[in-house]
């Protein structure tokens, strides 16, 4: 045999790559009977056993018993059989045991090259079989390596992997640092790493969170919904099983602990932890704190809703760059349209006058609609005969009637300001054309229709000035004493 004390490094190999013996064992015979076949040709019959008693991998060679050969390599002479065995008669089949040492150069290094092969298809085979059950776990390990920003981590057995899109924007990692992350996939590869870790997934910090509160471990305590920007701010809705415990309560724990450790493994996120409420309206309301809410519209059909709060509080319920608006409506999974109580009056206050002013419609028509649900003359517009039928007041024909002046009038009003913003848009070109360049640009802000109107009207009557005095040679007059300033030679 030219592997020396095979049963000792079969024992070692298994024992450190963590692949099963057999399948070693089977690696071996595999390469020695590919060794075996380039030596003696593709025909010759070979069979490969691994022999425990001594440690050691035999390769027989097996022919026919013949009376006349015609094919050296399957065939032997009956003489020459009764020589190897004397019982042996015609159409055995005899195997001789073959030296390995014989089999050459070429033939030992295709044996290495089967054997390195099926050890890395083994250990793909132990790597998957041991963490595939582990998908959606924490695991510990230490950086090994930044490969193209890409973070390989070195988990004792193995290598994972940290993309850069699944590392946090504001951390940096070096050499031999230590880290964790959530197992977020295990590949069937043979290339490259097959544990995918992340640091940024919401259930990297439902699994902190399971490590530091026992109520959830024990399933006391539910994680009912998660929305996190890693690095910046993280929202998650909590609810309990029993009435006795507090779920915000149990997260954060004495003093904070529990979600201070969760902070620092995070390294400084910030973390809301909100009761989880089953009516919408009032989950909504949690998940915009601290912000205060006046009102909620919802729009169930289209699954949004148009949150009122006032107006001192309106830019902590958007957050700084819609931010807690944005997780908000992430955890929920409603869309949120976050809007003034002063916004929200003069919309409604518009609405109303758009619907007196409908031909047909009286105030206490428009009062009936009102406390319909038709709040302006274009929602009018979108109403069905069925609707407007319940009203005492109105036969079908008049609500019909009713419907059609509606979109009638909510044309001429969108053609209306069409033209107002077109005539503020003239006047505003020409301002600027008039104007003087300044060293900053102007900010045009939006202007109600009868200012520009307005605006207009004065500009039309403004007298026309007259420009200023030139001397004969073309220079310049004086602005306050109306003279050219003297030359000297």
């Amino acid at each position: 045999m030219f592997i020396s004390d095979i049963k000792r490094v079969v024992d070692q190999v298994s024992r450190d790559r963590g692949i099963d013996r057999e399948v070693l064992i089977k690696a071996l015979e595999e390469a020695l009977r590919s060794a075996a076949r380039k030596r003696f040709g593709s025909k010759a019959d070979i069979e490969v056993q691994y022999n425990e008693e001594i440690g050691e991998i035999e390769v027989f060679q097996f022919k026919e018993v013949v009376e006349t050969v015609t094919d050296p390599d399957l065939q032997i002479s009956l003489v020459q059989g009764r020589q190897l065995d004397p019982d042996c008669e015609l159409g055995d089949s005899l195997g001789t045991k073959m030296d390995t040492a014989s089999f050459g150069r070429i033939a030992a290094q295709s044996a290495k090259q089967v054997i390195i092969q099926k050890m890395k298809d083994a250990e793909r085979d132990a790597v998957y079989a041991a963490f595939i059950d582990r998908k959606g776990e924490l695991i510990n390990g230490i950086v090994q390596r930044i490969d193209r920003g890409d973070l390989i981590v070195n988990l004792g057995t193995t290598e994972g992997i940290v993309p850069s899109r699944e590392q946090v924007p504001r951390e940096s990692y070096r050499r031999g640092d230590r880290i964790r992350a959530y197992i977020m996939d295990v590949l069937y590869e043979t290339r490259g790493p097959q544990i995918v870790m992340s640091r940024t997934h919401p259930n990297f910090l439902v699994q902190l969170f399971k490590t530091e509160v026992p109520e959830i471990a024990e399933g006391i305590v539910t994680i009912m919904a998660v929305a996190r920007e890693a690095g910046v701010r993280t929202k998650i809705a909590v609810s309990s099983n029993d009435s006795d415990i507090d779920p915000v309560g149990a997260c954060v724990g004495m003093k904070g602990s529990r979600v201070q450790s969760v902070v620092q493994e995070l390294r400084g996120e910030k973390i809301d932890i909100i009761p989880w409420h089953v009516d919408p309206a009032k989950f909504v309301c949690n998940a915009l704190a601290p912000a205060e809410i006046s009102r909620v519209i919802i729009d169930e059909e289209n699954r949004s809703m148009e949150v009122i709060v006032p107006d001192e509080h309106l830019s902590i319920a958007i957050g700084k760059r819609g931010q807690n608006v944005r997780l908000a409506s992430k955890l929920t999974k409603w869309h949120l349209d976050v809007i003034s109580e002063s916004k929200y009056s003069q919309a409604m206050r518009d609405g109303y006058d758009s619907l007196v002013a409908v031909p047909g419609v009286s105030i206490s028509l428009a009062d009936t609609l009102y406390e319909m649900g038709f709040f302006s003359a274009e929602e009018l517009s979108h109403a069905s005969v069925e609707d407007l039928a319940q009203i005492r007041e109105l036969d079908p024909e008049k609500a019909a009637e009713l419907i059609h002046n509606a979109a009638v009038a909510e044309a001429a009003a969108k053609a209306a300001a069409e033209r107002q913003n077109e005539a503020a848009e003239e006047v505003v070109a020409e301002a600027e054309g008039d104007a003087e360049p300044a060293e900053e640009p102007l900010e045009v802000k939006e202007t109600d229709p009868r200012e520009v109107q307005d605006v207009a009207l004065s500009v039309a009557q403004e007298p026309e000035t007259t420009p200023a005095a030139e001397t004969l040679d073309g220079a310049p007059a004086d602005r306050e004493s109306g003279t050219a300033p003297l030359e000297t030679d």
